[in-house]
């Protein structure tokens, strides 16, 4: 599967974030912290009780469209998603390359992640289909993820999840 570069990194910030444990009360610091390539320099990372409140709906919202099981239910949740992004797109070469960043670059954070997220995931599904969503097959595991494989036969989140599936499998057989 090929899409550009910040569409693919874009999509990606959006399984991270939903696949971010946010049972911690900092997690959004952390979450933020830990991306803050993302970010325009200079934006204050730090968000309000209310807007850590909302980043955890959007991560929440990624996982929704991740888990539809119908087009119909992908499109519902991925527009629900999509009314929370502030869209205003522009071109910049900051790091060397020409490429579009979707969130205008003095918003504050929240919009910045929750429009870049929405963004993504949007592209990945209007272009490579909603099926290339997927949530880990691997026992106690139920992170997303977005399938790039060429058949689109991905079954787990990590090729750890995989690994560990096989063996159980394994032994499983063994016991038998």
């Amino acid at each position: 599967m090929d899409y550009d570069t910040y569409g693919s990194t874009a999509v990606e910030l959006a399984i991270e974030l939903a696949n971010t444990d946010r049972t911690d009360p900092e997690w959004a610091r952390t979450f933020l912290a830990s991306h803050d390539d993302w970010f325009t320099p200079g934006t204050p990372l730090e968000l309000s009780p209310g807007e850590t409140h909302k980043a955890g709906a959007t991560a929440e919202l990624v996982r929704a469209v991740a888990l539809a099981q119908t087009q119909d239910d992908v499109l519902n949740r991925l527009n629900e998603l999509l009314t929370l992004a502030r869209p205003r797109p522009y071109a910049t070469d900051h790091d060397g390359e020409l490429h579009l960043h979707y969130a205008r670059p003095d918003a504050p954070v929240l919009e910045q992640l929750t429009t870049t997220v929405a963004m993504g995931l949007s592209q990945v599904v209007a272009q490579q289909g909603w099926q290339r969503l997927g949530v880990c097959s691997a026992e106690g595991c139920d992170d997303v993820y977005v399938d790039t494989s060429r058949n689109a036969s991905r079954r787990y989140c990590s090729n750890t999840c995989a690994s560990r599936s096989t063996v159980a499998a394994y032994r499983a057989r063994q016991k038998a």
